[in-house]
């Protein structure tokens, strides 16, 4: 278990203790996507989704995920969160909908989670609003795509 900080001496988990470490500010940003049939996107785009406004309802549901991360990942540290902006962008040459978060704090540990969290519940939510027409959807693609602020510093994807 070397080199894994969930993990105690013994191998057992545990919540990794970040009282020492210093307050700066963090950033994450992550992204993903939910692909579809291009009718469902249009149905989507459109406004005509019976459930509702999909991608307004999917960022609500974003910002809403990333603020309950703690609750969601055990081992996950409760942050103060600064900010949280959820972006849905339809992309007909997917097809599909990609999704991308950015969480911001002044804190002890990192956001990556809150940020992950965001994307995976806001491509759920999609889903969930038109899958009485589309059951094929694939979500995918999440990943981390920025993190900074912390002792180790700035990781950006390529």
């Amino acid at each position: 278990m070397a080199g894994l900080t969930h993990f105690d001496g013994d191998g057992h988990a545990h919540m990794v203790d970040v009282s020492d470490k210093t307050v700066t500010n963090r950033i994450a940003t992550a992204e993903g996507h939910i692909k579809m049939r291009p009718e469902t996107l249009e149905m989507i785009t459109e406004g005509r989704a019976k459930k509702g406004d999909v991608l307004g309802v999917a960022r609500l549901a974003g910002i809403m995920g990333a603020k309950r991360t703690a609750d969601l990942i055990p081992l996950c540290h409760p942050l103060p969160i600064t900010k949280v902006a959820v972006e849905l962008t339809p992309d007909p040459a997917l097809p599909g909908v990609r999704i991308c978060a950015t969480v911001k704090t002044t804190g002890q540990t990192g956001v990556e989670m809150e940020a992950l969290t965001a994307v995976s519940t806001a491509a759920l939510t999609v889903y969930d609003m038109v899958k009485a027409v589309e059951k094929t959807m694939e979500i995918g693609g999440i990943r981390v795509t920025l993190k900074d602020g912390g002792k180790s510093g700035r990781y950006q994807a390529e």
